[in-house]
């Protein structure tokens, strides 16, 4: 169960997240299984998910104001979910209930902490443009950034992103699950954050180091995206944009399961930039609760709350001082 979080000040920018949102299976094995194999397991959950309401909850836990928009269904994981991000937070006012079964996603977690995942979508296919127009005139005005994802239909993503932009928010794109993408989305994207799979899939540039990544980012720049963070796990990331290109190091922890890692960063770097942090000091933030978050298993269970990521940040800061790079 989701700890749970006060309302945030209303009267504080905040963050609109569009996206999926899911009750997601996961069970964890020292290794996964070989096609038409049984293997016995470790252990199971059954908790919220979604890569929408993961980075919902993960704004909520950052400390921002959060609307969620989507679709759950009318059975019986829809109220689990549904309870689970109000519990966390979250404004569920257009979080629609429709006919048919709430999104579902299977996820396999092996001993290193990687992972498989099969999401249904169900109902999450059930969003539609009137529904996000409404939820962008009532929300638009107390937001400063649209956070949104590609487990929904790309033709509500890009109605998402071509109605923030309009509205002068600042657009945030996380393009996972990645796929082959309309071209026009891209000089309405502020920020793009592939990691290194997505942005070799969307760029057809193989992302195996970091000049690789800059070539991935500068990609992005040229297609009209403004900041391009190319994420590379172990190694840290790669801000490309007008300034030049700018290397942030990664936390070394110890990885347990890598699930809503991405989502913990996204979260959290919409967030910051929410609360007026400057992008090279929100991916800093980010980085941190993404660190935390593959700590732990689970995918809503795994992010962080503020007060972490601050501690965790403060030893970065404290190692570096001493002389020895800030991980731990």
């Amino acid at each position: 169960m989701t700890t749970p979080i006060p309302p945030h000040p209303a009267s504080a920018p905040g963050v609109l997240v569009v996206g999926s949102v899911s009750m997601d299976v996961t069970t964890f094995s020292s290794r996964l299984p070989h096609p038409g194999e049984t293997f016995l397991g470790d252990a199971f959950t059954m908790t919220l998910g979604g890569k929408g309401a993961n980075q919902a909850v993960a704004v909520s836990r950052a400390g921002s104001p959060i609307r969620f928009i989507g679709c759950v269904g009318d059975d019986y994981f829809a109220s689990i979910v549904r309870d689970e991000l109000t519990a966390a937070g979250v404004d569920t006012s257009h979080l629609r209930e429709v006919p048919g079964q709430t999104g579902v996603a299977h996820i396999r977690v092996d001993a290193s902490g990687e992972n498989d995942i099969v999401m249904v979508p169900l109902a999450n296919a059930a969003l539609t443009e009137e529904q996000i127009d409404a939820a962008l005139e009532e929300f638009a005005p107390g937001s400063r950034v649209l956070l949104t994802q590609l487990e929904i239909p790309f033709a509500l993503t890009m109605h998402a992103i071509r109605g923030a932009h309009e509205k002068d928010l600042t657009v945030v794109l996380d393009p996972a699950p990645a796929h082959d993408l309309d071209a026009s989305i891209w000089p309405l994207v502020d920020v793009v954050t592939p990691n290194e799979t997505e942005a070799s899939m969307l760029t057809g540039i193989e992302v195996d180091s970091r000049e690789a990544a800059v070539r991935a980012g500068q990609w992005f720049l040229e297609r009209g995206v403004t900041h391009a963070l190319v994420t590379l796990a172990g190694a840290g990331s790669v801000l490309v944009d007008a300034n030049g290109v700018r290397d942030i190091a990664a936390h070394r922890v110890e990885v347990v399961d890598t699930t809503a890692a991405g989502d913990a960063f996204a979260g959290y770097l919409a967030a910051a930039l929410a609360g007026g942090q400057d992008l090279p000091g929100a991916i800093e933030r980010a980085g941190a609760a993404g660190a935390l978050a593959v700590t732990r298993r689970g995918a809503s269970t795994s992010l962080p709350y503020a007060p972490e990521v601050d501690a965790r940040l403060v030893a970065r800061t404290h190692g570096r001082t001493h002389g020895h790079g800030g991980e731990e």
